[in-house]
């Protein structure tokens, strides 16, 4: 809809009473909240889950389908208190505005019919033990899965996992949960559900498997050859770009279709998700909402990692280092906008597979036109943020190949080296850059020692694992770090630019 249809009108607090005090052109469900049981226990339910899986049971329900697939939403982490208290206070709905470049469009969703209270292990618990259960999905960040980044394996010595084992019948993590209450589905003879990662990270079926799993052989180790047996863990690639929540939507929301809604969503036009079907306790009819049914996630998986996720890191850290405020701005930026261009091209495209019926440079230019959609608000603080969890992922995997085939790395070398020149923690302009990764003072430390020494960044094999110790990817990170502090970022975005195909 367009963007003046509700100027002036006076908003309605978002409700199920109100729902139908809405404009009319406002998409609201279908389906009556009492007709829906739930089936889905959902950890994290914040804006990505709320703009992705969660519209795609809206979809389906307003179809008629699948109403015994409710989500019941569940947090551990004290700061999503707030969260559950403003969609309780407005009966778990949500407003999702999608934007296009020209278009806004709004619909309520209504597939969430409980948020356990955040941090009550017993209550999630007793709602893990429901055979009604089925799906327990989660989003719970890039870092959340315990992966060792030297090893790329399972972390069974993290002090967290090692708590959860000592301690199984009262677990902190959410898999540490999981395990207790696969163990009590075993013990009570009652079929496992499917564990479903909705995290934006490599093989994250697996990641979650080899969490559950691994914790679960610290306890023991015949439920967990249990779990491997009776649990699916399938993989999934998903994809929409949704900033975080601020005043600025809560107002957006308001002024645009006249609802009150204190935590609405907003999000960009596209949105995918590619999933195996590996369910060991039945599924909702994804596909008939548009998911992509897949034998192999693998290749969309990393075209989505490697291009997408791998493109926003090579945007960030010099749209930071030049204070620029949002993406698009970033991609109005002729130097940045080329640099993320043509290192794609250059260097991440020719190490990405094929996939089925996917043209890789269409595909890359509608990153491009994505990244440079000014609807959507998505600030360069959030996509700089927890890099030491994000660039193992999304650029160290693409560096590593590069070396493999003996490829061009030095757009890559100077993205990494962009991230150590931003963790020194002022901008080119001579701002502070506030703490914003989980490691920071550790980043910080080694980033100013890198100034003299580029090995002491290079040294943190939780990121780099054995890479760093490569002589040409020291050689090219290295003169890249000298470059940014002789030259200045522009200077070499536009070197690396200008350099012959």
């Amino acid at each position: 809809m367009t963007e003046t249809i509700n100027e002036t009108a006076a908003p309605a607090k978002l409700s199920l009473e109100t729902l139908g005090e809405l404009n009319a052109q406002v998409a609201k469900p279908a389906y009556e909240r009492k007709s829906l049981t739930r089936g889905i226990l959902h950890f994290g339910p914040g804006n990505f889950h709320r703009s992705h899986q969660a519209v795609y049971l809206d979809q389906l329900m307003n179809m008629g389908l699948d109403h015994d697939w409710a989500i019941v939403g569940a947090s551990i982490m004290p700061g999503d208190a707030r969260l559950r208290d403003v969609l309780l206070q407005q009966d778990l709905l949500t407003t999702v505005v999608t934007q296009s470049a020209t278009r806004s469009e709004a619909r309520v969703t209504g597939p969430m019919i409980d948020y356990l209270p955040v941090g009550d292990t017993q209550a999630i618990l007793d709602t893990l033990a429901d055979p009604a259960i089925r799906i327990v999905s989660m989003t719970v960040t890039e870092g959340g899965y315990f992966v060792n980044a030297a090893t790329g394996k399972f972390d069974h010595e993290h002090a967290s996992i090692l708590a959860d084992a000592a301690n199984i019948a009262s677990p902190c993590t959410v898999f540490g949960l999981i395990v207790n209450a696969l163990a009590g589905r075993r013990e009570r003879g009652e079929p496992a559900f499917t564990v479903m990662s909705c995290d934006n990270l490599p093989h994250n079926g697996h990641a979650a498997k080899a969490a559950v799993v691994g914790l679960a052989r610290l306890v023991d180790a015949s439920l967990a050859e249990w779990i491997d047996t009776h649990s699916s863990f399938p993989n999934g690639m998903v994809d929409r770009i949704t900033p975080a929540t601020g005043d600025f939507e809560r107002s957006r929301v308001r002024t645009l279709f006249a609802i009150a809604d204190d935590s609405p969503v907003f999000c960009e036009d596209y949105l995918q998700w590619v999933l195996e079907d590996d369910f060991v306790a039945g599924r909702p009819a994804f596909e008939r909402a548009g998911v992509q049914i897949v034998p192999d996630v693998a290749p969309y998986e990393m075209m989505k990692i490697r291009i997408l996720n791998g493109g926003h890191a090579v945007l960030a850290y010099p749209a930071g280092l030049l204070d620029i405020e949002y993406a698009h701005e970033a991609m109005q930026h002729d130097l940045v906008r080329g640099f993320v261009e043509q290192l794609q091209l250059r260097e991440i495209v020719p190490v990405v597979p094929p996939v089925p019926g996917v043209d890789l440079a269409v595909y890359q230019a509608s990153v491009i036109q994505r990244f440079s959609n000014p609807a959507i608000a998505d600030t360069i603080t959030r996509l700089c943020l927890d890099g030491s969890n994000r660039q193992p992922k999304f650029i160290v995997p693409t560096l590593a190949d590069r070396l493999k085939q003996g490829g061009d790395i030095d757009g890559l070398s100077l993205a990494s080296a962009f991230w150590c020149r931003y963790c020194q923690g002022t901008t080119e302009s001579g701002k502070t850059i506030a703490p914003n990764d989980p490691s920071w003072d550790t980043l910080q430390a080694r980033a100013k020692a890198s100034i003299d020494d580029p090995t002491q960044w290079l040294g943190m094999t939780d990121v780099y694992g054995d890479l760093g110790a490569d002589e040409r990817f020291r050689d090219s990170f290295s003169k890249a770090l000298a470059g940014i502090q002789e030259h200045g970022v522009e200077g070499m975005l536009k070197a690396y630019i200008d350099r012959p195909a």
